[in-house]
C-alpha cells in the first residue's frame, strides 16, 4: 500500500472544536504522534509511585500474542485490526469514538485488538494500564477501557497518583477489589504490559494511537481512507 503523505500540523486540541474539526484532530495526531521518534524508557508505574523499567526490544516481537485482548471475535476473521494505546493520551481519547464505530460496522469481520502501550512523559498512563488489565482479569476490561477515556479529562496531565480513583472506577464496575487490588501489586501484571511494550518497540511504534492493518502499520490522513482500508480488508 502506498504511504499517504504527511499530514499538517494539527491544531491545539486544548480548543474547543466542531465536531468535523474533532475528526480531523484525531487523524492529524495519527500521523503527529506516530512520527515522534525517540521515545525510550518505556515504563509500567506501581499503583503508588513511578517505578520505570525500561522495555527492551522483544527478540520474538509479536504484533499480537494469545493474551492479546481482542475485543471483536468474528465467526470469520477476513483482517485484524491491532491499536497500540495510551489510556492518557489525549489523541487516543479523541480517536476511541471512531474506533468504537468501526468496530460494530466491521467487528463481525475484522478481529480489532488493543494493545498497552503507557509513554512514561504521561504520569498516569502505566497506573491507567495497570487498572485495565487488573478489570479484564474480572472480565471486565472493556468497560474499564470505556471509564479511563470518558472521565480522561478529570485524571489525565496530573502529576499525583490517581491510581485512588482508577480503584473507584474497579468499585463502580462491581469487581472484587481484594482481588483487582491483587492484581495491580502483582508483578506478573507489570511483565504483561511491559511485554506490550517490548512488542511495540520492536515493531516501530514510537507514540499513540498507532495502528496495524493485517500486520501493515498504517499512516492515515482522513477517517474516509480509514474506512475504505477497513472495508477493502473486510471483503
Amino acid at each position: 500500500m502506498t504511504p499517504a503523505p504527511t499530514a499538517p500540523t494539527p491544531p491545539d486540541p486544548r480548543k474547543p472544536a466542531g465536531t468535523a474539526r474533532k475528526v480531523r484532530l484525531v487523524l492529524w495526531t495519527l500521523l503527529a504522534f506516530i512520527a515522534v521518534a525517540g521515545v525510550i524508557g518505556y515504563a509500567v508505574v506501581t499503583a503508588t509511585k513511578p517505578a520505570p523499567t525500561a522495555a527492551a526490544p522483544a527478540a520474538d516481537a509479536q504484533l499480537v500474542r494469545e493474551d492479546s485482548h481482542a475485543i471483536t471475535t468474528p465467526a470469520t476473521e477476513k483482517a485484524q485490526l491491532v491499536e497500540f494505546l495510551d489510556f492518557e493520551c489525549e489523541s487516543c481519547r479523541a480517536a476511541y469514538p471512531l474506533v468504537e464505530k468501526l468496530k460494530k460496522e466491521y467487528g463481525d469481520r475484522i478481529t480489532f485488538v488493543h494493545r498497552y502501550f503507557p509513554i512514561p512523559s504521561h504520569r498516569n498512563s502505566g497506573t491507567a494500564a495497570l487498572a485495565a488489565e487488573a478489570a479484564a482479569q474480572q472480565g471486565k476490561y472493556e468497560q474499564m477501557v470505556a471509564k479511563l477515556f470518558n472521565t480522561q479529562p478529570q485524571w489525565g496531565e496530573k502529576q499525583d497518583s490517581q491510581a485512588a480513583l482508577f480503584r473507584s472506577f474497579a468499585q463502580e464496575l462491581g469487581l472484587d477489589l481484594a482481588k483487582y487490588d491483587a492484581a495491580v501489586a502483582d508483578e506478573a501484571t507489570k511483565d504483561r504490559i511491559r511485554k506490550d511494550i517490548a512488542d511495540g518497540k520492536a515493531l516501530g511504534v514510537s507514540g499513540t494511537p498507532t495502528f496495524f492493518l493485517n500486520g501493515e502499520k498504517l499512516t492515515l490522513d482522513t477517517e474516509e481512507q480509514f474506512r475504505q482500508l477497513l472495508a477493502d480488508a473486510a471483503k
